[in-house]
């Protein structure tokens, strides 16, 4: 059975954002799903269930993992794997771009791409953009001094200035 990828519900990421994110799953999938597997069983061996506080907290655990592993799965499922942009071309996927909004003198910096990947390195402190949002989308295929309008969500037109656009390094 194959399932159509709506393009809005696509996940944008490079080849090594991709490969992190299966490894996660394999690992989830092998080592950490035993390991849990292997908790909650000694925890079990200890008694009553009630008042065993590790059987809970393994319990538990096995459920975030189980829900990261569904959403690892879906997320892949909807990747598009693309190459790691170019410094200097035309934006896209996997960039890291700089925009003031007309009439603004302020810079705001962002990613335009997948959450999930920072979700990899919380030390990352950035916004991110789906490049199916109205910015995004926008902003696709325009290069640094481009301007481009969208429609706010507000239904005011929006123009913004790209003044950078560079592959994003984490």
């Amino acid at each position: 059975m194959t399932q159509k990828i709506d393009e809005d519900s696509v996940v944008w990421l490079t080849q090594d954002g991709y490969d992190q994110l299966k490894s996660e799953l394999e690992h989830l999938k092998g080592p950490a799903r035993a390991e849990i597997t292997q908790r909650i069983s000694e925890a079990r061996d200890e008694g009553d269930l009630k008042e065993n506080g590790g059987y809970h907290a393994a319990k538990d655990e096995q459920g975030k993992i189980e829900a990261r592993i569904r959403q690892l799965e879906d997320m892949l499922r909807r990747a598009r794997v693309g190459e790691t942009p170019k410094a200097g071309g035309k934006i896209e996927p996997g960039m890291k771009v700089s925009i003031k909004f007309a009439g603004d003198d302020d810079v705001e910096t962002f990613l335009l791409g997948s959450r999930e990947l920072l979700a990899l390195d919380a030390s990352v402190d950035i916004d991110v953009y789906s490049p199916q949002s109205p910015l995004g989308a926008a902003i696709l295929g325009k290069k640094k001094g481009d301007k481009a309008s969208y429609e706010a969500p507000n239904g005011k037109d929006v123009t913004v200035e790209i003044v950078g656009a560079e592959p994003f390094t984490g």
